[in-house]
């Protein structure tokens, strides 16, 4: 007698046979019960899942001596002959081969004979998305309404080819791939009957190969028990099919997971060496960090799907790492997978993706950074004062110490307000800086010494205006009025200023800063810092005005000062180096450059 290969002699016979496809089963039994059994019906599904499985079963269901019923006979004349393949009434058609429209028509012509043995005369067409259109038009109207002893049972792996004319009037049933735990379930079942001595781990390897596909699983079982006899091992799946074992593909997850580059890239070169598939390695790959995704998403409760062998090494793995990384790993992999399909050299593509993973492995994840943000921004807030504090003694030429009591600094707050610039802390890392006003009694000195902090706070209301206002300086606080003077080589300021939202901001922080309300008096200063006559100050514009008399004939500036002959920007860089080296020695700052390894570009005191 010929020998029949396992995918045909395992090839489920009854409804309770067909594995995984629950949902299309019980559909099925509660129509035929109660007889509600349509004319067409179409199963959708990638190969070697049950499609033209099921719908042989159904045909022998309606059929049987006994039928129809849910549990054919499997003894008389027409359950042998459907299951033989040679029954006159159901009739099987390869849609490959026979896609024409002078086949189709011949088929419509034998549409009107009655059943020969059976109740119904049954058409099984394979693979019917490879019909032409003209076919499937010619198929149209007796698809609609067909005889009542007629039924039309449609196998196909690719359902978006099929005419939407067609599609709706089918009942459609998807045929979902296999889970790894369920082809391994039915491999015991037909190892135990065969007298096959196979190991966990070589049944897991078969499984994982078949990617969905039971006959594919149960052809790759055929193929071991002639290369190695009824004993087989994991080893002789991997020498047979070019596999990885578990065990090597867990270690080189577990190393990217390390961002052990080098260790992942010595696995790699062994994979090569062994002639395994950089494609199919890249694959399985993928496969174990989304199982490891999905388990720790899940909290290890969505693990049905997994055997015990591998699940246990996913808790391990997921104790190293956090889902954002995982993340990282599998965005990194999916990239590189769809490029190793064209890649002249897919391990040297491979390699390169294997480097980038590591490397996201040890990356600071959001949640991390904002939290030492948030407790750098902590330490920052309760020294920033102190810091500031210091500053502003050393230039006042004072030796009093950084540091004050809660009390000194409430009373001292009381006397003179307090002013706090303060950033907000965010996710993009940005630090919490807090300014606090010292004691004195010169305001426009204070304006002068927190003049980049001011211009800081007025972005916050106005976000142009911190760019007119660096072209400015304080001259005078005169009562509820701060006087702020213009070079003229910048004529067209003040007009920006005075727009209204400009103003508005920057009188709201001069107020802030000086504890009462005050408005902004804008003037030109000539060469000698003198101040000409005011510049209208309100809303509508902004118009420089002529030197007074007595600025004109007197040589001496009304601020008092000696005439000054040099840019007022000159002499900035000796200043700015004595700050950065007063802030380099503060030890916040040197401990927010410690952790984030950076360096101060600009400092604005």
């Amino acid at each position: 007698m010929a020998y029949e290969v396992l995918a045909r002699k395992w090839r489920p016979r009854q409804f309770d046979e067909i594995v995984g496809q629950e949902h299309v089963v019980t559909t099925l039994k509660n129509a035929i019960e109660s007889e509600r059994v349509a004319h067409a019906y179409l199963f959708v599904g990638p190969r070697g899942i049950g499609k033209t499985t099921t719908a042989r079963i159904l045909a022998k269901a309606l059929n049987c001596a006994d039928g129809p019923t849910v549990h054919p006979c499997d003894k008389c004349a027409a359950c042998r002959e459907i299951a033989q393949g040679s029954s006159m009434d159901v009739i099987e058609i390869d849609g490959a081969s026979n896609n024409g429209v002078e086949q189709v028509r011949s088929l419509r012509e034998t549409v009107h004979y009655s059943p020969v043995h059976g109740r119904y005369r049954i058409f099984i067409i394979d693979e019917v998305h490879m019909l032409t259109t003209p076919a499937f038009n010619a198929l149209l109207k007796t698809l609609e309404e067909p005889p009542g002893h007629v039924k039309f049972f449609f196998a196909t792996t690719e359902p978006q080819k099929i005419p939407a004319t067609v599609l709706s009037r089918c009942q459609r049933f998807d045929l979902r791939p296999l889970t790894v735990k369920e082809i391994v379930g039915r491999l015991h079942q037909l190892c135990a009957s065969e007298g096959f001595d196979v190991d966990e781990d070589a049944l897991l390897a078969i499984a994982r190969s078949a990617e969905g596909s039971l006959r594919d699983a149960e052809s790759a079982l055929d193929q071991l028990v002639a290369f190695c006899g009824e004993k087989i091992r994991e080893s002789d799946v991997m020498a047979v099919f070019g596999l990885v074992a578990r065990r090597e593909l867990e270690a080189l997850g577990k190393a990217i997971l390390a961002g052990d580059a080098a260790a992942a890239l010595e696995t790699l070169s062994r994979f090569d060496r062994a002639g395994k598939n950089m494609n199919r390695v890249l694959v399985e790959l993928l496969e174990h960090f989304r199982n490891l995704l999905v388990y720790m998403e899940t909290d290890g409760r969505k693990v049905e799907e997994l055997l015990p062998a591998q699940s246990a090494p996913l808790a391990d793995q997921a104790a190293l790492t956090d889902v954002e990384k995982v993340m990282r790993i599998v965005e990194t992999l999916i990239e590189a997978e769809q490029k190793m399909r064209y890649a002249a050299s897919p391990r040297l593509l491979f390699e390169a993706a294997i480097v980038r993973a590591c490397h996201a492995s040890r990356v600071i994840s959001v949640g991390e950074l904002v939290k030492r943000l948030e407790e750098l921004a902590a330490s920052v807030t309760g020294d920033a004062a102190t810091a500031g504090g210091g500053i502003a003694a050393d230039r006042s030429g004072s030796r009093a110490p950084a540091t004050r009591s809660a009390a000194a600094a409430k009373g001292k707050d009381q006397r003179h307000g307090s002013y706090r610039l303060t950033e907000k802390v965010n996710r993009e890392g940005a630090e919490a800086k807090v300014r606090e006003k010292p004691p004195s009694g010169d305001e426009c000195a204070l304006l002068s010494e927190y003049w980049s902090d001011i211009i800081e706070r007025v972005g916050r209301f106005a976000p142009l205006a911190p760019g007119y206002l660096r072209d400015a300086k304080p001259v005078a606080v005169k009562d509820d009025k701060v006087v702020l003077g213009f070079d003229r080589e910048f004529p067209s300021e003040p007009e920006l200023i005075n727009i209204p939202r400009n103003r508005k901001a920057i009188t709201r922080v001069f107020s802030e800063f000086l504890g009462r309300e005050v408005d902004i008096e804008l003037r030109i200063l000539d060469a000698r810092d003198t101040l000409p006559a005011d510049i209208k100050t309100g809303d509508s514009g902004v118009a420089a005005g002529r030197a007074t008399p007595s600025s004109q004939t007197s040589g001496t500036p009304t601020t008092g000062r000696p005439p000054r002959t040099t840019h007022p920007r000159s002499g900035r860089k000796k200043d700015s180096m004595a700050t950065r080296q007063k802030w380099m020695q503060n030890g916040t700052v040197q401990r927010i450059l410690e952790a984030f390894g950076g360096d101060i570009v600009d400092i604005r005191v």
